[in-house]
């Protein structure tokens, strides 16, 4: 784990205590030095994961940085007492990237996602991003990692972005990142959003910390997902007695 920020430990989860403004300019150094760098984007439903699954918890402990994905994550941060500044979006933090990566000639690979969002990404992305490399295009459905592996040892991009979903896209990045000295990065469904497939909650729903009310009503199937609020929340009221006592 870096050091380069102080960190707010969540349920045994540390998220660095920064903002976006101070992260990207880390990050991009980092890609330009060629430093193998592996960012997870949290939010509760994987820290409850995480505190489940011990595997996964010690993946995530493998990380240089994992930033609050999340409202329920500051909420978390405010229960122990030790805020975090903002929210750090996969989604922002992707598409920051791909724009810098855009004006300084770098070069991204991107996995995960299905067949028609890849196809869509094929043409949106050289016209988004003009100046950005694209070493390679790979939709989730798969079964052997070996090729796409190859793929990104032969290309080795700066950047390699994960839409495989968690925990897989985590223990992707954890098998491989090896391969190529880049920036490692799982972004859950933000290919989708980059692709017009799906719609990002207007800026009113994002600045009101609302956007996953918005994505639950338009997708009724992530209620499932919403439901460890509470007993997220209960844990880390649990965590917050023990730390005063």
């Amino acid at each position: 784990m870096q050091t380069l920020f102080p960190t707010v430990n969540v349920l045994d989860v540390p998220f660095v205590k920064t903002t976006a403004a101070e992260l990207l300019p880390v990050l991009q150094d980092r890609i330009l030095t060629h430093t193998n760098t592996f960012v997870v984007t949290a939010n509760p439903e994987i820290v409850m994961y995480a505190h489940e699954h011990a595997a996964y918890h010690g993946l995530l402990h493998t990380a240089d940085f994992i930033t609050p994905d999340g409202v329920g994550i500051l909420d978390g941060a405010k229960i122990l007492n030790q805020p975090l500044p903002e929210r750090i979006t996969g989604y922002d933090t992707l598409e920051a990237l791909l724009e810098w990566g855009s004006q300084n000639h770098r070069s991204a690979y991107f996995v995960g996602a299905k067949p028609a969002v890849i196809e869509a990404l094929a043409k949106i992305l050289p016209e988004r991003f003009p100046g950005l490399t694209i070493a390679g295009l790979h939709d989730g459905y798969f079964t052997d990692d070996g090729p796409i592996v190859q793929d990104i040892r032969d290309k080795q991009p700066d950047m390699v972005f994960t839409a495989l979903g968690f925990p897989k896209q985590e223990e992707f990045i954890q098998a491989h990142r090896h391969v190529a000295n880049g920036l490692w990065m799982g972004v859950g469904g933000s290919f989708d959003v980059l692709a017009g497939m799906v719609d990002r909650a207007p800026k009113f729903w994002q600045t009101h910390h609302l956007e996953w009310f918005y994505r639950t009503v338009k997708e009724p199937k992530r209620l499932k997902r919403i439901a460890v609020i509470p007993q997220y929340l209960r844990l880390v009221r649990q965590q917050a007695k023990r730390q005063r006592r």
